[in-house]
C-alpha cells in the first residue's frame, strides 16, 4: 500500500508539471481590444475580472441585477483603461434577459471573444428544509441561464475563435453541508459543460471552454455566510479572477484555484467514509 500511494503521489506531481510545462504562456496584449462579456459584474469575483480586463484594455459588457452598481464598476473600468466599459441590468431568473444580455454585447461590440459566466443567486447556507421552490429558482440562475447564454453566443464566439469561461466551485466536485441547493446547480454546470467540451472537440470547433473549480474565496458575501461556521481559510478575489481570466486566455480546459483544490478533488474518493468525516468536522453545528 505505501508503495502504491508513493507511486500516486508521484503521478500527480509529474502530472501536474506536465500540465503546467505545456500551458501556454499567457500573453497581456491578447487582451487588449478583446471583447468580453462578464456576468455577476457588480461585486465579488465579477467586479475584479472587470478591473482586470480594463487594465488589461479589452473592451468590457458588464451585467448583473444591480444598475447602479454596474455603473460605477464601469466607471473605474474606463480610469483603468478599459477601451469600452459598458454595462446592462438582468434578472437572470427571467425566461428572456440571459439571451438578451448576449444580444446587447454582440451589438455593441460587433461579436464577443470571450464570454464570462460568473453569476449566481443568493442562497442560505444552512440545512436545507424541504425548500423545492428555491431549489428550482436557483437553478434556473446558476444553470439555466448560463445554458442559454452560451448557445446564443456560440456563433459569435465560433466566428472569433473566442473562449466560454465557466466559473465553478469546488462544491461541485464534491458534496458540503448546507450548500444543497448551490452545490446541485455547480454539479449540473460541470456536467454540462464538461459534456459540451467534448462535443466541440469533436465537431473541430473554434471555441475553447474553461470549467473554473474555486475553493472559497473571499467575497463579502461568502465570508458573511461562513463567518462562525467554519475555520477553512479563504483566498483573494482579486487573485481568483486573474487566475480565471488567465485560464480563459491561455484556452486551458480547467482552473483549479487555490491549487490544492485539484489534490482534494482527486483525493476524495479514496475514502468515502473518512473524506465525510472530514467535511462534516470542518463546520461548527449542534442540533
Amino acid at each position: 500500500m505505501g508503495l502504491f500511494i508513493k507511486f500516486f503521489l508521484v503521478s500527480i506531481c509529474v502530472g501536474f508539471i506536465a500540465v503546467k510545462w505545456t500551458t501556454p504562456k499567457f500573453d497581456p496584449e491578447s487582451l487588449k481590444g478583446a471583447r468580453v462579456l462578464v456576468t455577476g459584474a457588480s461585486k465579488g469575483i465579477g467586479e475584479q475580472m472587470a478591473y482586470h480586463y480594463a487594465r488589461f484594455g479589452a473592451k468590457i459588457v458588464m451585467t448583473a441585477r444591480r444598475e447602479k452598481v454596474l455603473q460605477q464598476v464601469a466607471e473605474k473600468c474606463l480610469t483603468l483603461g478599459a477601451q469600452k466599459a459598458l454595462y446592462v441590468a438582468a434578472d437572470m431568473a427571467s425566461d428572456s434577459d440571459p439571451e438578451k444580455v448576449v444580444e446587447f454585447a454582440v451589438e455593441k461590440l460587433g461579436g464577443l471573444d470571450y464570454l464570462v459566466l460568473n453569476h449566481i443567486g443568493p442562497s442560505p447556507f444552512s440545512m436545507w428544509k424541504g425548500d423545492v421552490e428555491h431549489v428550482r429558482w436557483l437553478m434556473k440562475v446558476n444553470f439555466f441561464s448560463y445554458i442559454q447564454m452560451a448557445w446564443k453566443a456560440l456563433p459569435s464566439l465560433e466566428q472569433s475563435k473566442g473562449s466560454l469561461v465557466v466559473v465553478s466551485s469546488l462544491l461541485g466536485k464534491m458534496s458540503s453541508p448546507f450548500t444543497a441547493p448551490y452545490t446541485s446547480t455547480k454539479f449540473a454546470l460541470n456536467g454540462f459543460f464538461g459534456s459540451l467540451q467534448h462535443e466541440l472537440a469533436m465537431k473541430k470547433s473554434n471555441v475553447s471552454i474553461s470549467v473554473c473549480t474555486l475553493g472559497l474565496i473571499d467575497t463579502e458575501s461568502a465570508m458573511e455566510k461562513v463567518k462562525g461556521v467554519t475555520n477553512v481559510s479563504a483566498y483573494p478575489a482579486t487573485d481568483a479572477a486573474l487566475n480565471i481570466i488567465i485560464t480563459g486566455a491561455t484556452r486551458r480546459l480547467d482552473l483549479f484555484y487555490p491549487w490544492f483544490t485539484y489534490l482534494i478533488d482527486i483525493s476524495k474518493d479514496w475514502s468515502s467514509s473518512f473524506t465525510g468525516y472530514i467535511i462534516q468536522n470542518s463546520y461548527n453545528y449542534s442540533p
